[in-house]
């Protein structure tokens, strides 16, 4: 019963910001923890950052640690990812997921529901 609809993707230049939203829906979401993850072309769906429900606790990938942040709007049901100083590597698709615990985790196997994908484009 959980669905998730992922915005806020497109194209950008290096060194620009865009945020992405993750519109969340279901009768538990609202204590679960939460993730974003990315999958470039021809590689493997990666981790990105996730959080808790009381954003206590809240991880990172190294590769974006200083320049992304994730965050939530529990009120809205609204994951967010702010995603400042874009570097081409940074292109994916971004996949917003939710996992049926309220324990914050940078496993992609733990997470049961995903979006469909936003896809970020970043030029150099």
């Amino acid at each position: 019963q959980v669905q998730l609809d992922e915005s806020g993707g497109g194209l950008v230049q290096a060194g620009g910001s865009l945020r992405l939203s993750c519109a969340a829906s279901g009768p538990t979401l609202a204590k679960n923890a939460m993730g974003w993850f990315r999958q470039a072309p021809g590689k493997e769906r990666e981790f990105v950052a996730a959080n808790n429900w009381s954003e206590t606790v809240t991880y990172y990938a190294d590769s974006v640690k200083g320049r992304f942040t994730i965050s939530r709007d529990n009120g809205k049901n609204i994951l967010y990812l702010q995603m400042n100083n874009l570097r081409p590597e940074d292109t994916a698709v971004y996949y917003c997921a939710a996992k049926i615990g309220m324990v914050t985790s940078s496993e992609k196997d733990d997470y049961e529901y995903w979006g469909q994908g936003t896809r970020v484009t970043v030029s150099s």
